[in-house]
């Protein structure tokens, strides 16, 4: 019996897309890129063996919108015709194997590794919404001091949103995506628009919780007139800390945020919220008192996907919770709920779907080579085993 099956395993649609089950592969960096950010063949294979449970949907590393937006060698971009054509070859795999797969569409403002940046063009400013440093350095950056980014003026955040447009335009129109996933969170530029610890604009991108809203709403509009909203999701990460982050109160901002995309966009293909306690790749101390249930009762039942050291039976529980509420408001079962980002445990078990339902043995995940920069050999990345 249907009934039977627990949430977690149960078909769910994202836009025009009928997933058979609720395990996501989370967006995840791993840096195997040429040094010009082309997606390398053993990246196909590596997409392709995460998706080979049928109807399963996956997100892809973040990618990065254009060069000016912020470089990091080694991670992809999808501004020119060799990247494009590296991540048809990673879509084919993806569709051959029966699942589904959105690009994450990355700016990193000042996050950007100031070297690599001017090392591509000695004019490319580094930017953010405001002239806030990271206070400890980002992500990868190679100095110890962090340097001091300017304020995109107005003209310079339209050209931003033009450009995500570009990029959203390029992953589904010529790369072959099904659609894309705008990263809104971890102190990359939207974050740092959003939040009002590096965002002390005065004009209508700064101040008030609209006017920080703003940009990541402009953005969101410009890919869903490019694309179609069914095939546009987003990142957010109200209680991550990562790279300077970290409002005294979030809830305002984000609630205004997810309330207005509900608004608009009636048919968008889903929210996806990292959890407490979460910064980055990394798990840190879960702040007490926190938790994205605000976002759940703005947000559910439409489709919501969940992402932060969930466990196999942590997992299937919140998937049943979220499908009972669906339910309990009159929508079909595969109309709306809660999906389970995975990262960790997806990167070291290609079969985790088949893993997490019948309740096989994982493999450990090897922190080691999770950064091989241009790494072409599959050690860490293509050479984790099935459980069959």
């Amino acid at each position: 019996m249907e009934n039977s099956v627990p949430a977690l395993f149960q078909p769910i649609r994202i836009g025009p897309y009928l997933l058979q089950h609720r395990v996501v592969l989370a967006p995840l960096t791993r840096m195997r890129c040429t040094k010009d950010n082309v997606p390398q063949e053993v990246m196909g294979e590596y997409y392709a063996q995460r998706a080979s449970t049928p109807g399963t949907l996956l997100v892809s590393e973040a990618t990065l919108i254009a060069q000016k937006a912020g470089l990091y060698t080694h991670a992809p971009g999808i501004w020119n015709e060799a990247q494009i054509d590296g991540w048809k070859k990673v879509t084919k795999a993806v569709h051959d194997k029966g699942s589904f797969i959105f690009l994450q569409l990355w700016a990193l403002g000042r996050t950007a590794d100031i070297e690599a940046l001017h090392a591509a063009n000695p004019d490319y400013p580094f930017v953010s919404a405001s002239d806030i440093p990271v206070p400890t350095g980002g992500e990868r950056s190679k100095s110890s001091s962090s340097p001091k980014p300017r304020p995109l003026t107005q003209d310079e955040i339209k050209e931003y949103v033009e450009l995500y447009a570009i990029a959203a335009h390029n992953a589904v129109h010529k790369a072959d995506f099904d659609g894309v996933e705008i990263h809104g969170a971890n102190g990359y530029l939207i974050d740092q628009f959003l939040q009002d610890v590096c965002n002390h604009r005065i004009d209508e991108y700064g101040g008030s919780v609209e006017n920080r809203c703003r940009f990541a709403l402009e953005v969101t509009k410009a890919i869903v007139n490019a694309i179609g909203e069914e095939r546009t999701g987003i990142r957010i990460g109200p209680w991550v800390p990562f790279q300077g982050m970290g409002m005294a109160d979030p809830i305002p901002t984000f609630t205004y945020l997810v309330s207005q995309l509900k608004e608009l966009y009636p048919g968008f293909a889903y929210l996806h919220v990292v959890e407490p306690g979460i910064s980055g790749g990394a798990y840190v101390e879960r702040p007490p008192l926190v938790s994205n249930d605000f976002i759940r009762d703005t947000w559910l039942p439409r489709p919501l996907i969940t992402a932060g050291k969930y466990t196999r039976e942590t997992a299937m529980e919140v998937a049943e919770k979220a499908l009972t509420h669906a339910e309990t408001v009159g929508l079909a079962k595969d109309s709306g709920g809660e999906l389970i980002a995975f990262g960790k445990l997806f990167l070291a078990n290609p079969d985790l779907p088949v893993r997490l339902r019948n309740g096989y043995p994982l493999n450990d995940y090897d922190k080691a080579t999770f950064y091989i920069p241009g790494d072409t050999s599959g050690k860490g990345y293509t050479d984790y085993s099935f459980y069959v």
